[in-house]
Order: structure tokens, then C-alpha cells, then sequence
């Protein structure tokens, strides 16, 4: 199979898999939310930052490695499993007997049963870390996305089912384990990969050269992104990072899905052309173009919307995320670019910059944690607003050199699409405050379909490259969930 037709497969099954669990997800959180309290929910999230830093550990970077990797064989993908599995047994080991300190430092008790069940998803996920990663290096994302897709139902009904029947917070965490049990399972049968069991140090030398770089770069972005939860957690109620965790999550159901869509597979596209800065170039503007394009007016949308979407979709025990919430929409426009320009770096080899650039970015973040958190937990959350744009520009100075397309250059490309989203935010705003007398289900479809309908005629009036690509896709009756501005480059 060709290139093109390889990530125009793999780019259709992701879509299917991204929005698939987003739906899923998205419908599952509604009703957990209306179920459990937002203690309860905080709870889970005081012991994120140790989930994130054991699944960094167990990857360690060598997947990245193994998928830039052009003649990995056998022994490669036996040497990186075995290092895996035996990394999350001890791992796991390490969280057990951590688990009633960090029961302390929160000074929650229940942290301690929640913590050594929920980190058994560490030896879980272990046996599919290897089989996820050959299915991307060969672009297969449909037997990820039976998985996946199936996974997540059945963990859905697990949580719902536990919720409903009074078992509170433990229910998050039987959903979580229940999830990786069914898609360890999945991918281990469909999957057809089995490993020698066999551990070559020269291989493991090699691929830990790199990925090492990787996985502290990984650990560090845990660390920090997580910073907000642990303060919060620490010196806040449960409830506070309830609403934290509710407002973070909901801002991320559009970032996460378009990014997330492309950034599966144009990790490995970007692999392929990664000799040729020319077209490297063109393919990446065009993509960070048009996630911006979506992303910039739908988290402008949403945060203009806040209060009756939050009243209408989680009742009104979540208000108080709503100001959250708000703020974190305006730091969430930024982040595909964050994503993609560090893929440029690790595509080129240079893990080293890679981590390089983290390191800076997490010292300029303590600076801005300290300076913000006298000012409150709104105070924080601006503080990330201002280290999202600063990081902008830390992101684009490496990459902007190895593609000839620095910051400044960046930032033209997607200026208008941002000042067109803020005219619209003005306008939802403009009429939803003259529809306040209304229910919020009829200010939501009204403002709604109004805000979008007002981006696109402008976006059309002033000849947008990627209004005019997706209006070309809908004459074509190319299914819109398959954004693939960068095919015919390929």
C-alpha cells in the first residue's frame, strides 16, 4: 500500500477512534457527574501526576524510538517489551509502598486502597505498549481502534454500573482498571505479535539512547502540567479539584480530539519525509493551519457558553468550574502547536533538544507557578495562560529553524483565525445575553449554530486556505472526519 493511501487509512480509523472514545467518554462523564460528587472526582485526580509519571516510565521513549526506527526486527520490539513489563512491576512495587505517604501528604486516607488498585493498570498496559507501537509505525489503526472502541464501552458500563450502586469513587477506579484489562486483551489476540522474551543489551543501548531523552521530557511535562493539580489538591478542598479536573477535562474534548487525530499518525508521516524540509514544511503548515481553524472557534464557543453548558450538561452543582473552565479554553488554543513543533525535533533525532527545550520551559513554569499562586486558584490558572504563549515561542525557535519557519512566521499563519474566533465570541456573547430569559438547551442551539454559522461566512468572505479546503471536502462528499490537508503532498 502506498504512502498516501496508508495515512489516508490510518487517518480514517484514528477519526473513528477518536471520536468513537470522545463520544463515549463525553456521555459517560455526564452521567458519573450527576452520580458522584466533585470530592469524589478529585480524589482521582490528586493521584494523576503518579499515573502519568508511571506510564512515562513504562514507555520510556523507546516506542518513539522503535516507529523512527526503519529496519527495527524482532529482537528491537522483544528487548523494548521486556524492558516494559519489567520496568511496571517495579514500578508498581514502588507505588504500593508509596501509596500511604501520598495518603498523607493529601491527608486523605482513601488515597492509599485508590492508589494501590488503581497503579495494577501499570503491569496491565505494560503487555500492550509494544503491540500499539508497531501498529503505528505500519500505519494499522483499525486494530487499535476495535480495541480501543470496545474497551472503552465496557469500562463505561462498569463505572456507570458501580456509580449507580453506591460505590462512589471506587467506581472510577474499577473503570479505569476494567479498561485496560479489555483492551490488553484485544490488542494481545488481534494484534498477532508475540514477543521472543529475549534482551539485547546493544539494542536496548541504542533505543534507550534516545528514548531516555524522551521519557525525562515526558516526566518533566507530567511534573509540571500536573503542578496545578497538586497545589490545588494540597492546599484547596477535594471539591476545588473536582472542579479543576471537570473544567480541564471538558477544555480537552476538542484539543484532544483533533489533535489527537493527526498526532498519531503524523508522528510516523513525519518520519517518512523527515529528510525533505521542503515538503516537511508544507505538510505541517497546512496542519497546523487547520486544527487551529477548528479548535480556535469551538473553544471560543464553548467558553463563551460556559454556564449554560455546564448547568445543562453536569447540573448545577458544577458551576463553579464555569470561571475554570472559561480560563482554560483561552490556554487551550495554543497547544496542537506545542505538539506538533516538538514532533518536528523528535522526528529530526534530536531528542537532546527535545529535552533540552523542556527543561527550560518547566524552570520558566516554577517561575510562573510561584509568581501566580498568591493570586488564587483563577491566579494559577491565568499564570498557565501566560506560560502557554511564552512556550509558544520557546517551541518554534528549534523547529522554526530546521523547516525555515520561525515564530513570527507561525504566528501570521494563524493570527486571523484567532481574531475571526474572538469577533465571534463577541457575538455568541452579544446574544446570549439577550436570550438569558431563555432555557439553557435553546440559548446553547441558538448561539450555537449562530456562532458557527458567523465564523464561516467570514472565514469564507475573507478566503480562509482552510475554510475553502473543508468547503472543497464537503462538494467532494469527502467524510469531514478524515482531515487530511497534507495527503496530497505525499
Amino acid at each position: 500500500m502506498s504512502l498516501k493511501k496508508q495515512a489516508l487509512s490510518g487517518m480514517m480509523w484514528s477519526s473513528i477512534q477518536t471520536f468513537g472514545n470522545q463520544f463515549i467518554n463525553f456521555a459517560v462523564s455526564i452521567i458519573l457527574a450527576r452520580l458522584l460528587l466533585p470530592a469524589e472526582f478529585g480524589l482521582i485526580g490528586m493521584i494523576g501526576i503518579f499515573m502519568g509519571i508511571g506510564g512515562a516510565l513504562i514507555g520510556s521513549g523507546l516506542g518513539a524510538s522503535l516507529i523512527r526506527t526503519t529496519d527495527a526486527d524482532q529482537g528491537d520490539y522483544s528487548t523494548v517489551f521486556v524492558f516494559n513489563l519489567v520496568g511496571s512491576i517495579i514500578i508498581y512495587a514502588f507505588m504500593f509502598i508509596a501509596a500511604p505517604y501520598i495518603a498523607d501528604f493529601f491527608k486523605q486516607p482513601v488515597l492509599t486502597k485508590i492508589t494501590r488498585l488503581y497503579t495494577l493498570s501499570f503491569i496491565i498496559s505494560a503487555f500492550t505498549a509494544v503491540q500499539v507501537t508497531r501498529l503505528h509505525k505500519h500505519l494499522d489503526f483499525k486494530t487499535e481502534t476495535k480495541s480501543s472502541l470496545v474497551s472503552t464501552l465496557v469500562s463505561a458500563v462498569v463505572g456507570v454500573s458501580l456509580a449507580y450502586s453506591g460505590f462512589g469513587v471506587m467506581s472510577l477506579v474499577w473503570m479505569g482498571l476494567a479498561g485496560a484489562v479489555v483492551n490488553t486483551t484485544m490488542l494481545w489476540v488481534q494484534s498477532g505479535w508475540r514477543p521472543s522474551l529475549t534482551f539485547d543489551q546493544q539494542k536496548f543501548r541504542y533505543h534507550f539512547g534516545f528514548g531516555s531523552r524522551m521519557m525525562f521530557s515526558g516526566i518533566l511535562d507530567i511534573l509540571f502540567n500536573n503542578a496545578y493539580t497538586i497545589i490545588i489538591g494540597k492546599f484547596y478542598a477535594p471539591a476545588q479539584l473536582g472542579y479543576y479536573n471537570r473544567a480541564d477535562s471538558l477544555k480537552q474534548l476538542p484539543v484532544s480530539t483533533f489533535s489527537g487525530i493527526l498526532n498519531k499518525v503524523t508522528y510516523p508521516l513525519f518520519a517518512e519525509i523527515k529528510n525533505d524540509d521542503v515538503r516537511l514544511k508544507s505538510v505541517y503548515q497546512r496542519i497546523m493551519k487547520m486544527v487551529i481553524f477548528v479548535i480556535s472557534p469551538v473553544l471560543m464557543l464553548m467558553g463563551v457558553l460556559a454556564e449554560p453548558l455546564f448547568r445543562f450538561v453536569f447540573t448545577e452543582k458544577w458551576l463553579p468550574a464555569v470561571p475554570y473552565f472559561q480560563i482554560l479554553c483561552v490556554a487551550g488554543v495554543l497547544y496542537p502547536i506545542h505538539a506538533y513543533n516538538l514532533n518536528i525535533l523528535s522526528v529530526k533525532g534530536r531528542s537532546d533538544l527535545f529535552l533540552r527545550l523542556e527543561i527550560i520551559k518547566k524552570v520558566l513554569l516554577a517561575v510562573v507557578l510561584a509568581i501566580s499562586f498568591s493570586f488564587g486558584i483563577k491566579g494559577l490558572l491565568w499564570g498557565q495562560v501566560i506560560f502557554s504563549v511564552l512556550a509558544f515561542f520557546i517551541n518554534t525557535h528549534f523547529s522554526g529553524k530546521f523547516l525555515n519557519y520561525p515564530s513570527w512566521e507561525q504566528l501570521r499563519d494563524i493570527f486571523p483565525i484567532l481574531v475571526l474566533s474572538s469577533a465571534m465570541g463577541i457575538f455568541i456573547f452579544t446574544i446570549s445575553s439577550i436570550l438569558s430569559s431563555l432555557p439553557d438547551w435553546i440559548r446553547l442551539i441558538i448561539c450555537g449554530f449562530s456562532g458557527i454559522l458567523f465564523f464561516l461566512i467570514f472565514a469564507q468572505i475573507f478566503r480562509f486556505e482552510s475554510g475553502q479546503f473543508i468547503a472543497e471536502l464537503l462538494k467532494k462528499k469527502i467524510p469531514v472526519s478524515i482531515p487530511i490537508p497534507f495527503i496530497k503532498y505525499l
